[in-house]
């Protein structure tokens, strides 16, 4: 008897099952392409992947193909014993990561996040079963419920904000542009540009050249950046006079020297922007690949029409440049988020409270 693989003909409701994921993906696109930096086009985004993944399992395991049905549970297989290991193993990613960041980077609060983090996760889950084992039961059902609760309601929104950033990466804006905005990022010894920014300077300048290359359109290039405390000049200046030195036209760049924060990065260079005679810019921005994504929110807030492109940051730098990208952004609707965590808590306090009516507690 053979041993081929018979092709048993998919029935027709499977290809209806198709209409769910397709629906959700028009959903996803229509607002991504209205809205890019909106965070809860993440939630449409995962929607769509994950009844993708879903109908597609129904659609191979329909098909009877046995080679192609052990190839794909091979590949689904495997894709979870990496994200089991991630997860398992996070804290010590996490503090090894701290690690690199305290060889290589200063020793700030800011720079320290992973290893606050990774120490987080492994302390508090034995500080929580030690005092839930030295209180009431109903502390103790609390602590069960409350924390956890808001810590997945935290890591559900990072989770879309992750989802946003990523494929926020692929913006290709076209080779139209009239303007590419440089964010600034401070300067080392005053008014020397850093490693970092000077990747942001170049990410710009490498448009900048392939748009002459391909379209002959000269873009302007605005350098934005204030002076700071401990800088001799403005980040903006500094910036224009190192994209000269490699070898933009001083006609075609402008420096933007007002700006303290992202925010006012976005106000002040649509400010210039505004003062030209060109009718409906097309404009861009140029940060870290890790900033992109809330550059952009503050690019919306200051009225600014423009995508973001990233420059590359160093791997090791990522993860805690991600997590405070994250807390900035959470921050941001922090009134928000306080409403929602009042709200967990309340419900929290009713189910405790019909357990002790129930006597379960």
């Amino acid at each position: 008897m053979s041993n081929a693989a018979v092709w048993v003909p998919i029935p027709a409701e499977a290809y209806w099952a198709w209409v769910v994921p397709i629906t959700f993906g028009v959903i996803f696109g229509w607002r991504y392409h209205h809205d890019k930096v909106r965070l809860s086009n993440g939630i449409w985004f995962s929607l769509f992947f994950y009844s993708l993944m879903a109908v597609l399992a129904m659609t191979i395991l329909g098909t009877n193909n046995h080679p192609l049905i052990i190839v794909s549970v091979a590949i689904f297989v495997l894709i979870l014993m990496v994200i089991g290991a991630v997860f398992v193993l996070q804290a010590f990613l996490l503090l090894w990561n701290a690690w690199l960041m305290w060889k290589r980077e200063s020793h700030t609060l800011a720079n320290m996040l992973t290893l606050i983090l990774g120490v987080a996760i492994l302390v508090l889950p034995l500080l929580a079963s030690a005092i839930s084992s030295h209180v009431p039961p109903v502390v103790s059902s609390f602590m069960a419920i409350f924390p956890n609760l808001v810590i997945f309601y935290v890591a559900f929104w990072f989770y879309n904000y992750l989802t946003m950033l990523v494929i926020y990466q692929f913006n290709h804006p076209r080779y139209i542009q009239d303007y590419i905005i440089v964010l600034g990022a401070g300067l080392l010894h005053g008014d020397q540009v850093s490693p970092l920014l000077a990747q942001r300077i170049m990410r710009g300048y490498q448009f900048y050249q392939k748009q002459q290359r391909k379209t002959g359109h000269p873009a302007v290039m605005i350098f934005s950046g204030g002076q700071g405390g401990d800088e001799t000049v403005p980040e903006g200046q500094a910036m224009l006079a190192y994209a000269i030195k490699q070898g933009l036209p001083a006609t075609n760049g402008w420096a933007e020297t007002q700006s303290k924060t992202t925010l006012e990065n976005m106000q002040f260079s649509k400010q210039l922007i505004d003062q030209g005679t060109i009718n409906r810019p097309k404009t861009i921005f140029v940060t870290n690949n890790y900033h992109s994504l809330r550059a952009g929110i503050f690019a919306k807030q200051a009225g600014l029409k423009a995508d973001g492109i990233g420059a590359r940051t160093a791997h090791f730098f990522l993860p805690d440049a991600i997590i405070r990208e994250y807390i900035a952004i959470f921050a941001q609707r922090k009134w928000w988020h306080a409403a929602a965590i009042v709200l967990m808590l309340v419900l929290t306090c009713l189910l405790e409270w019909i357990d002790i009516l129930n006597g379960t507690l």
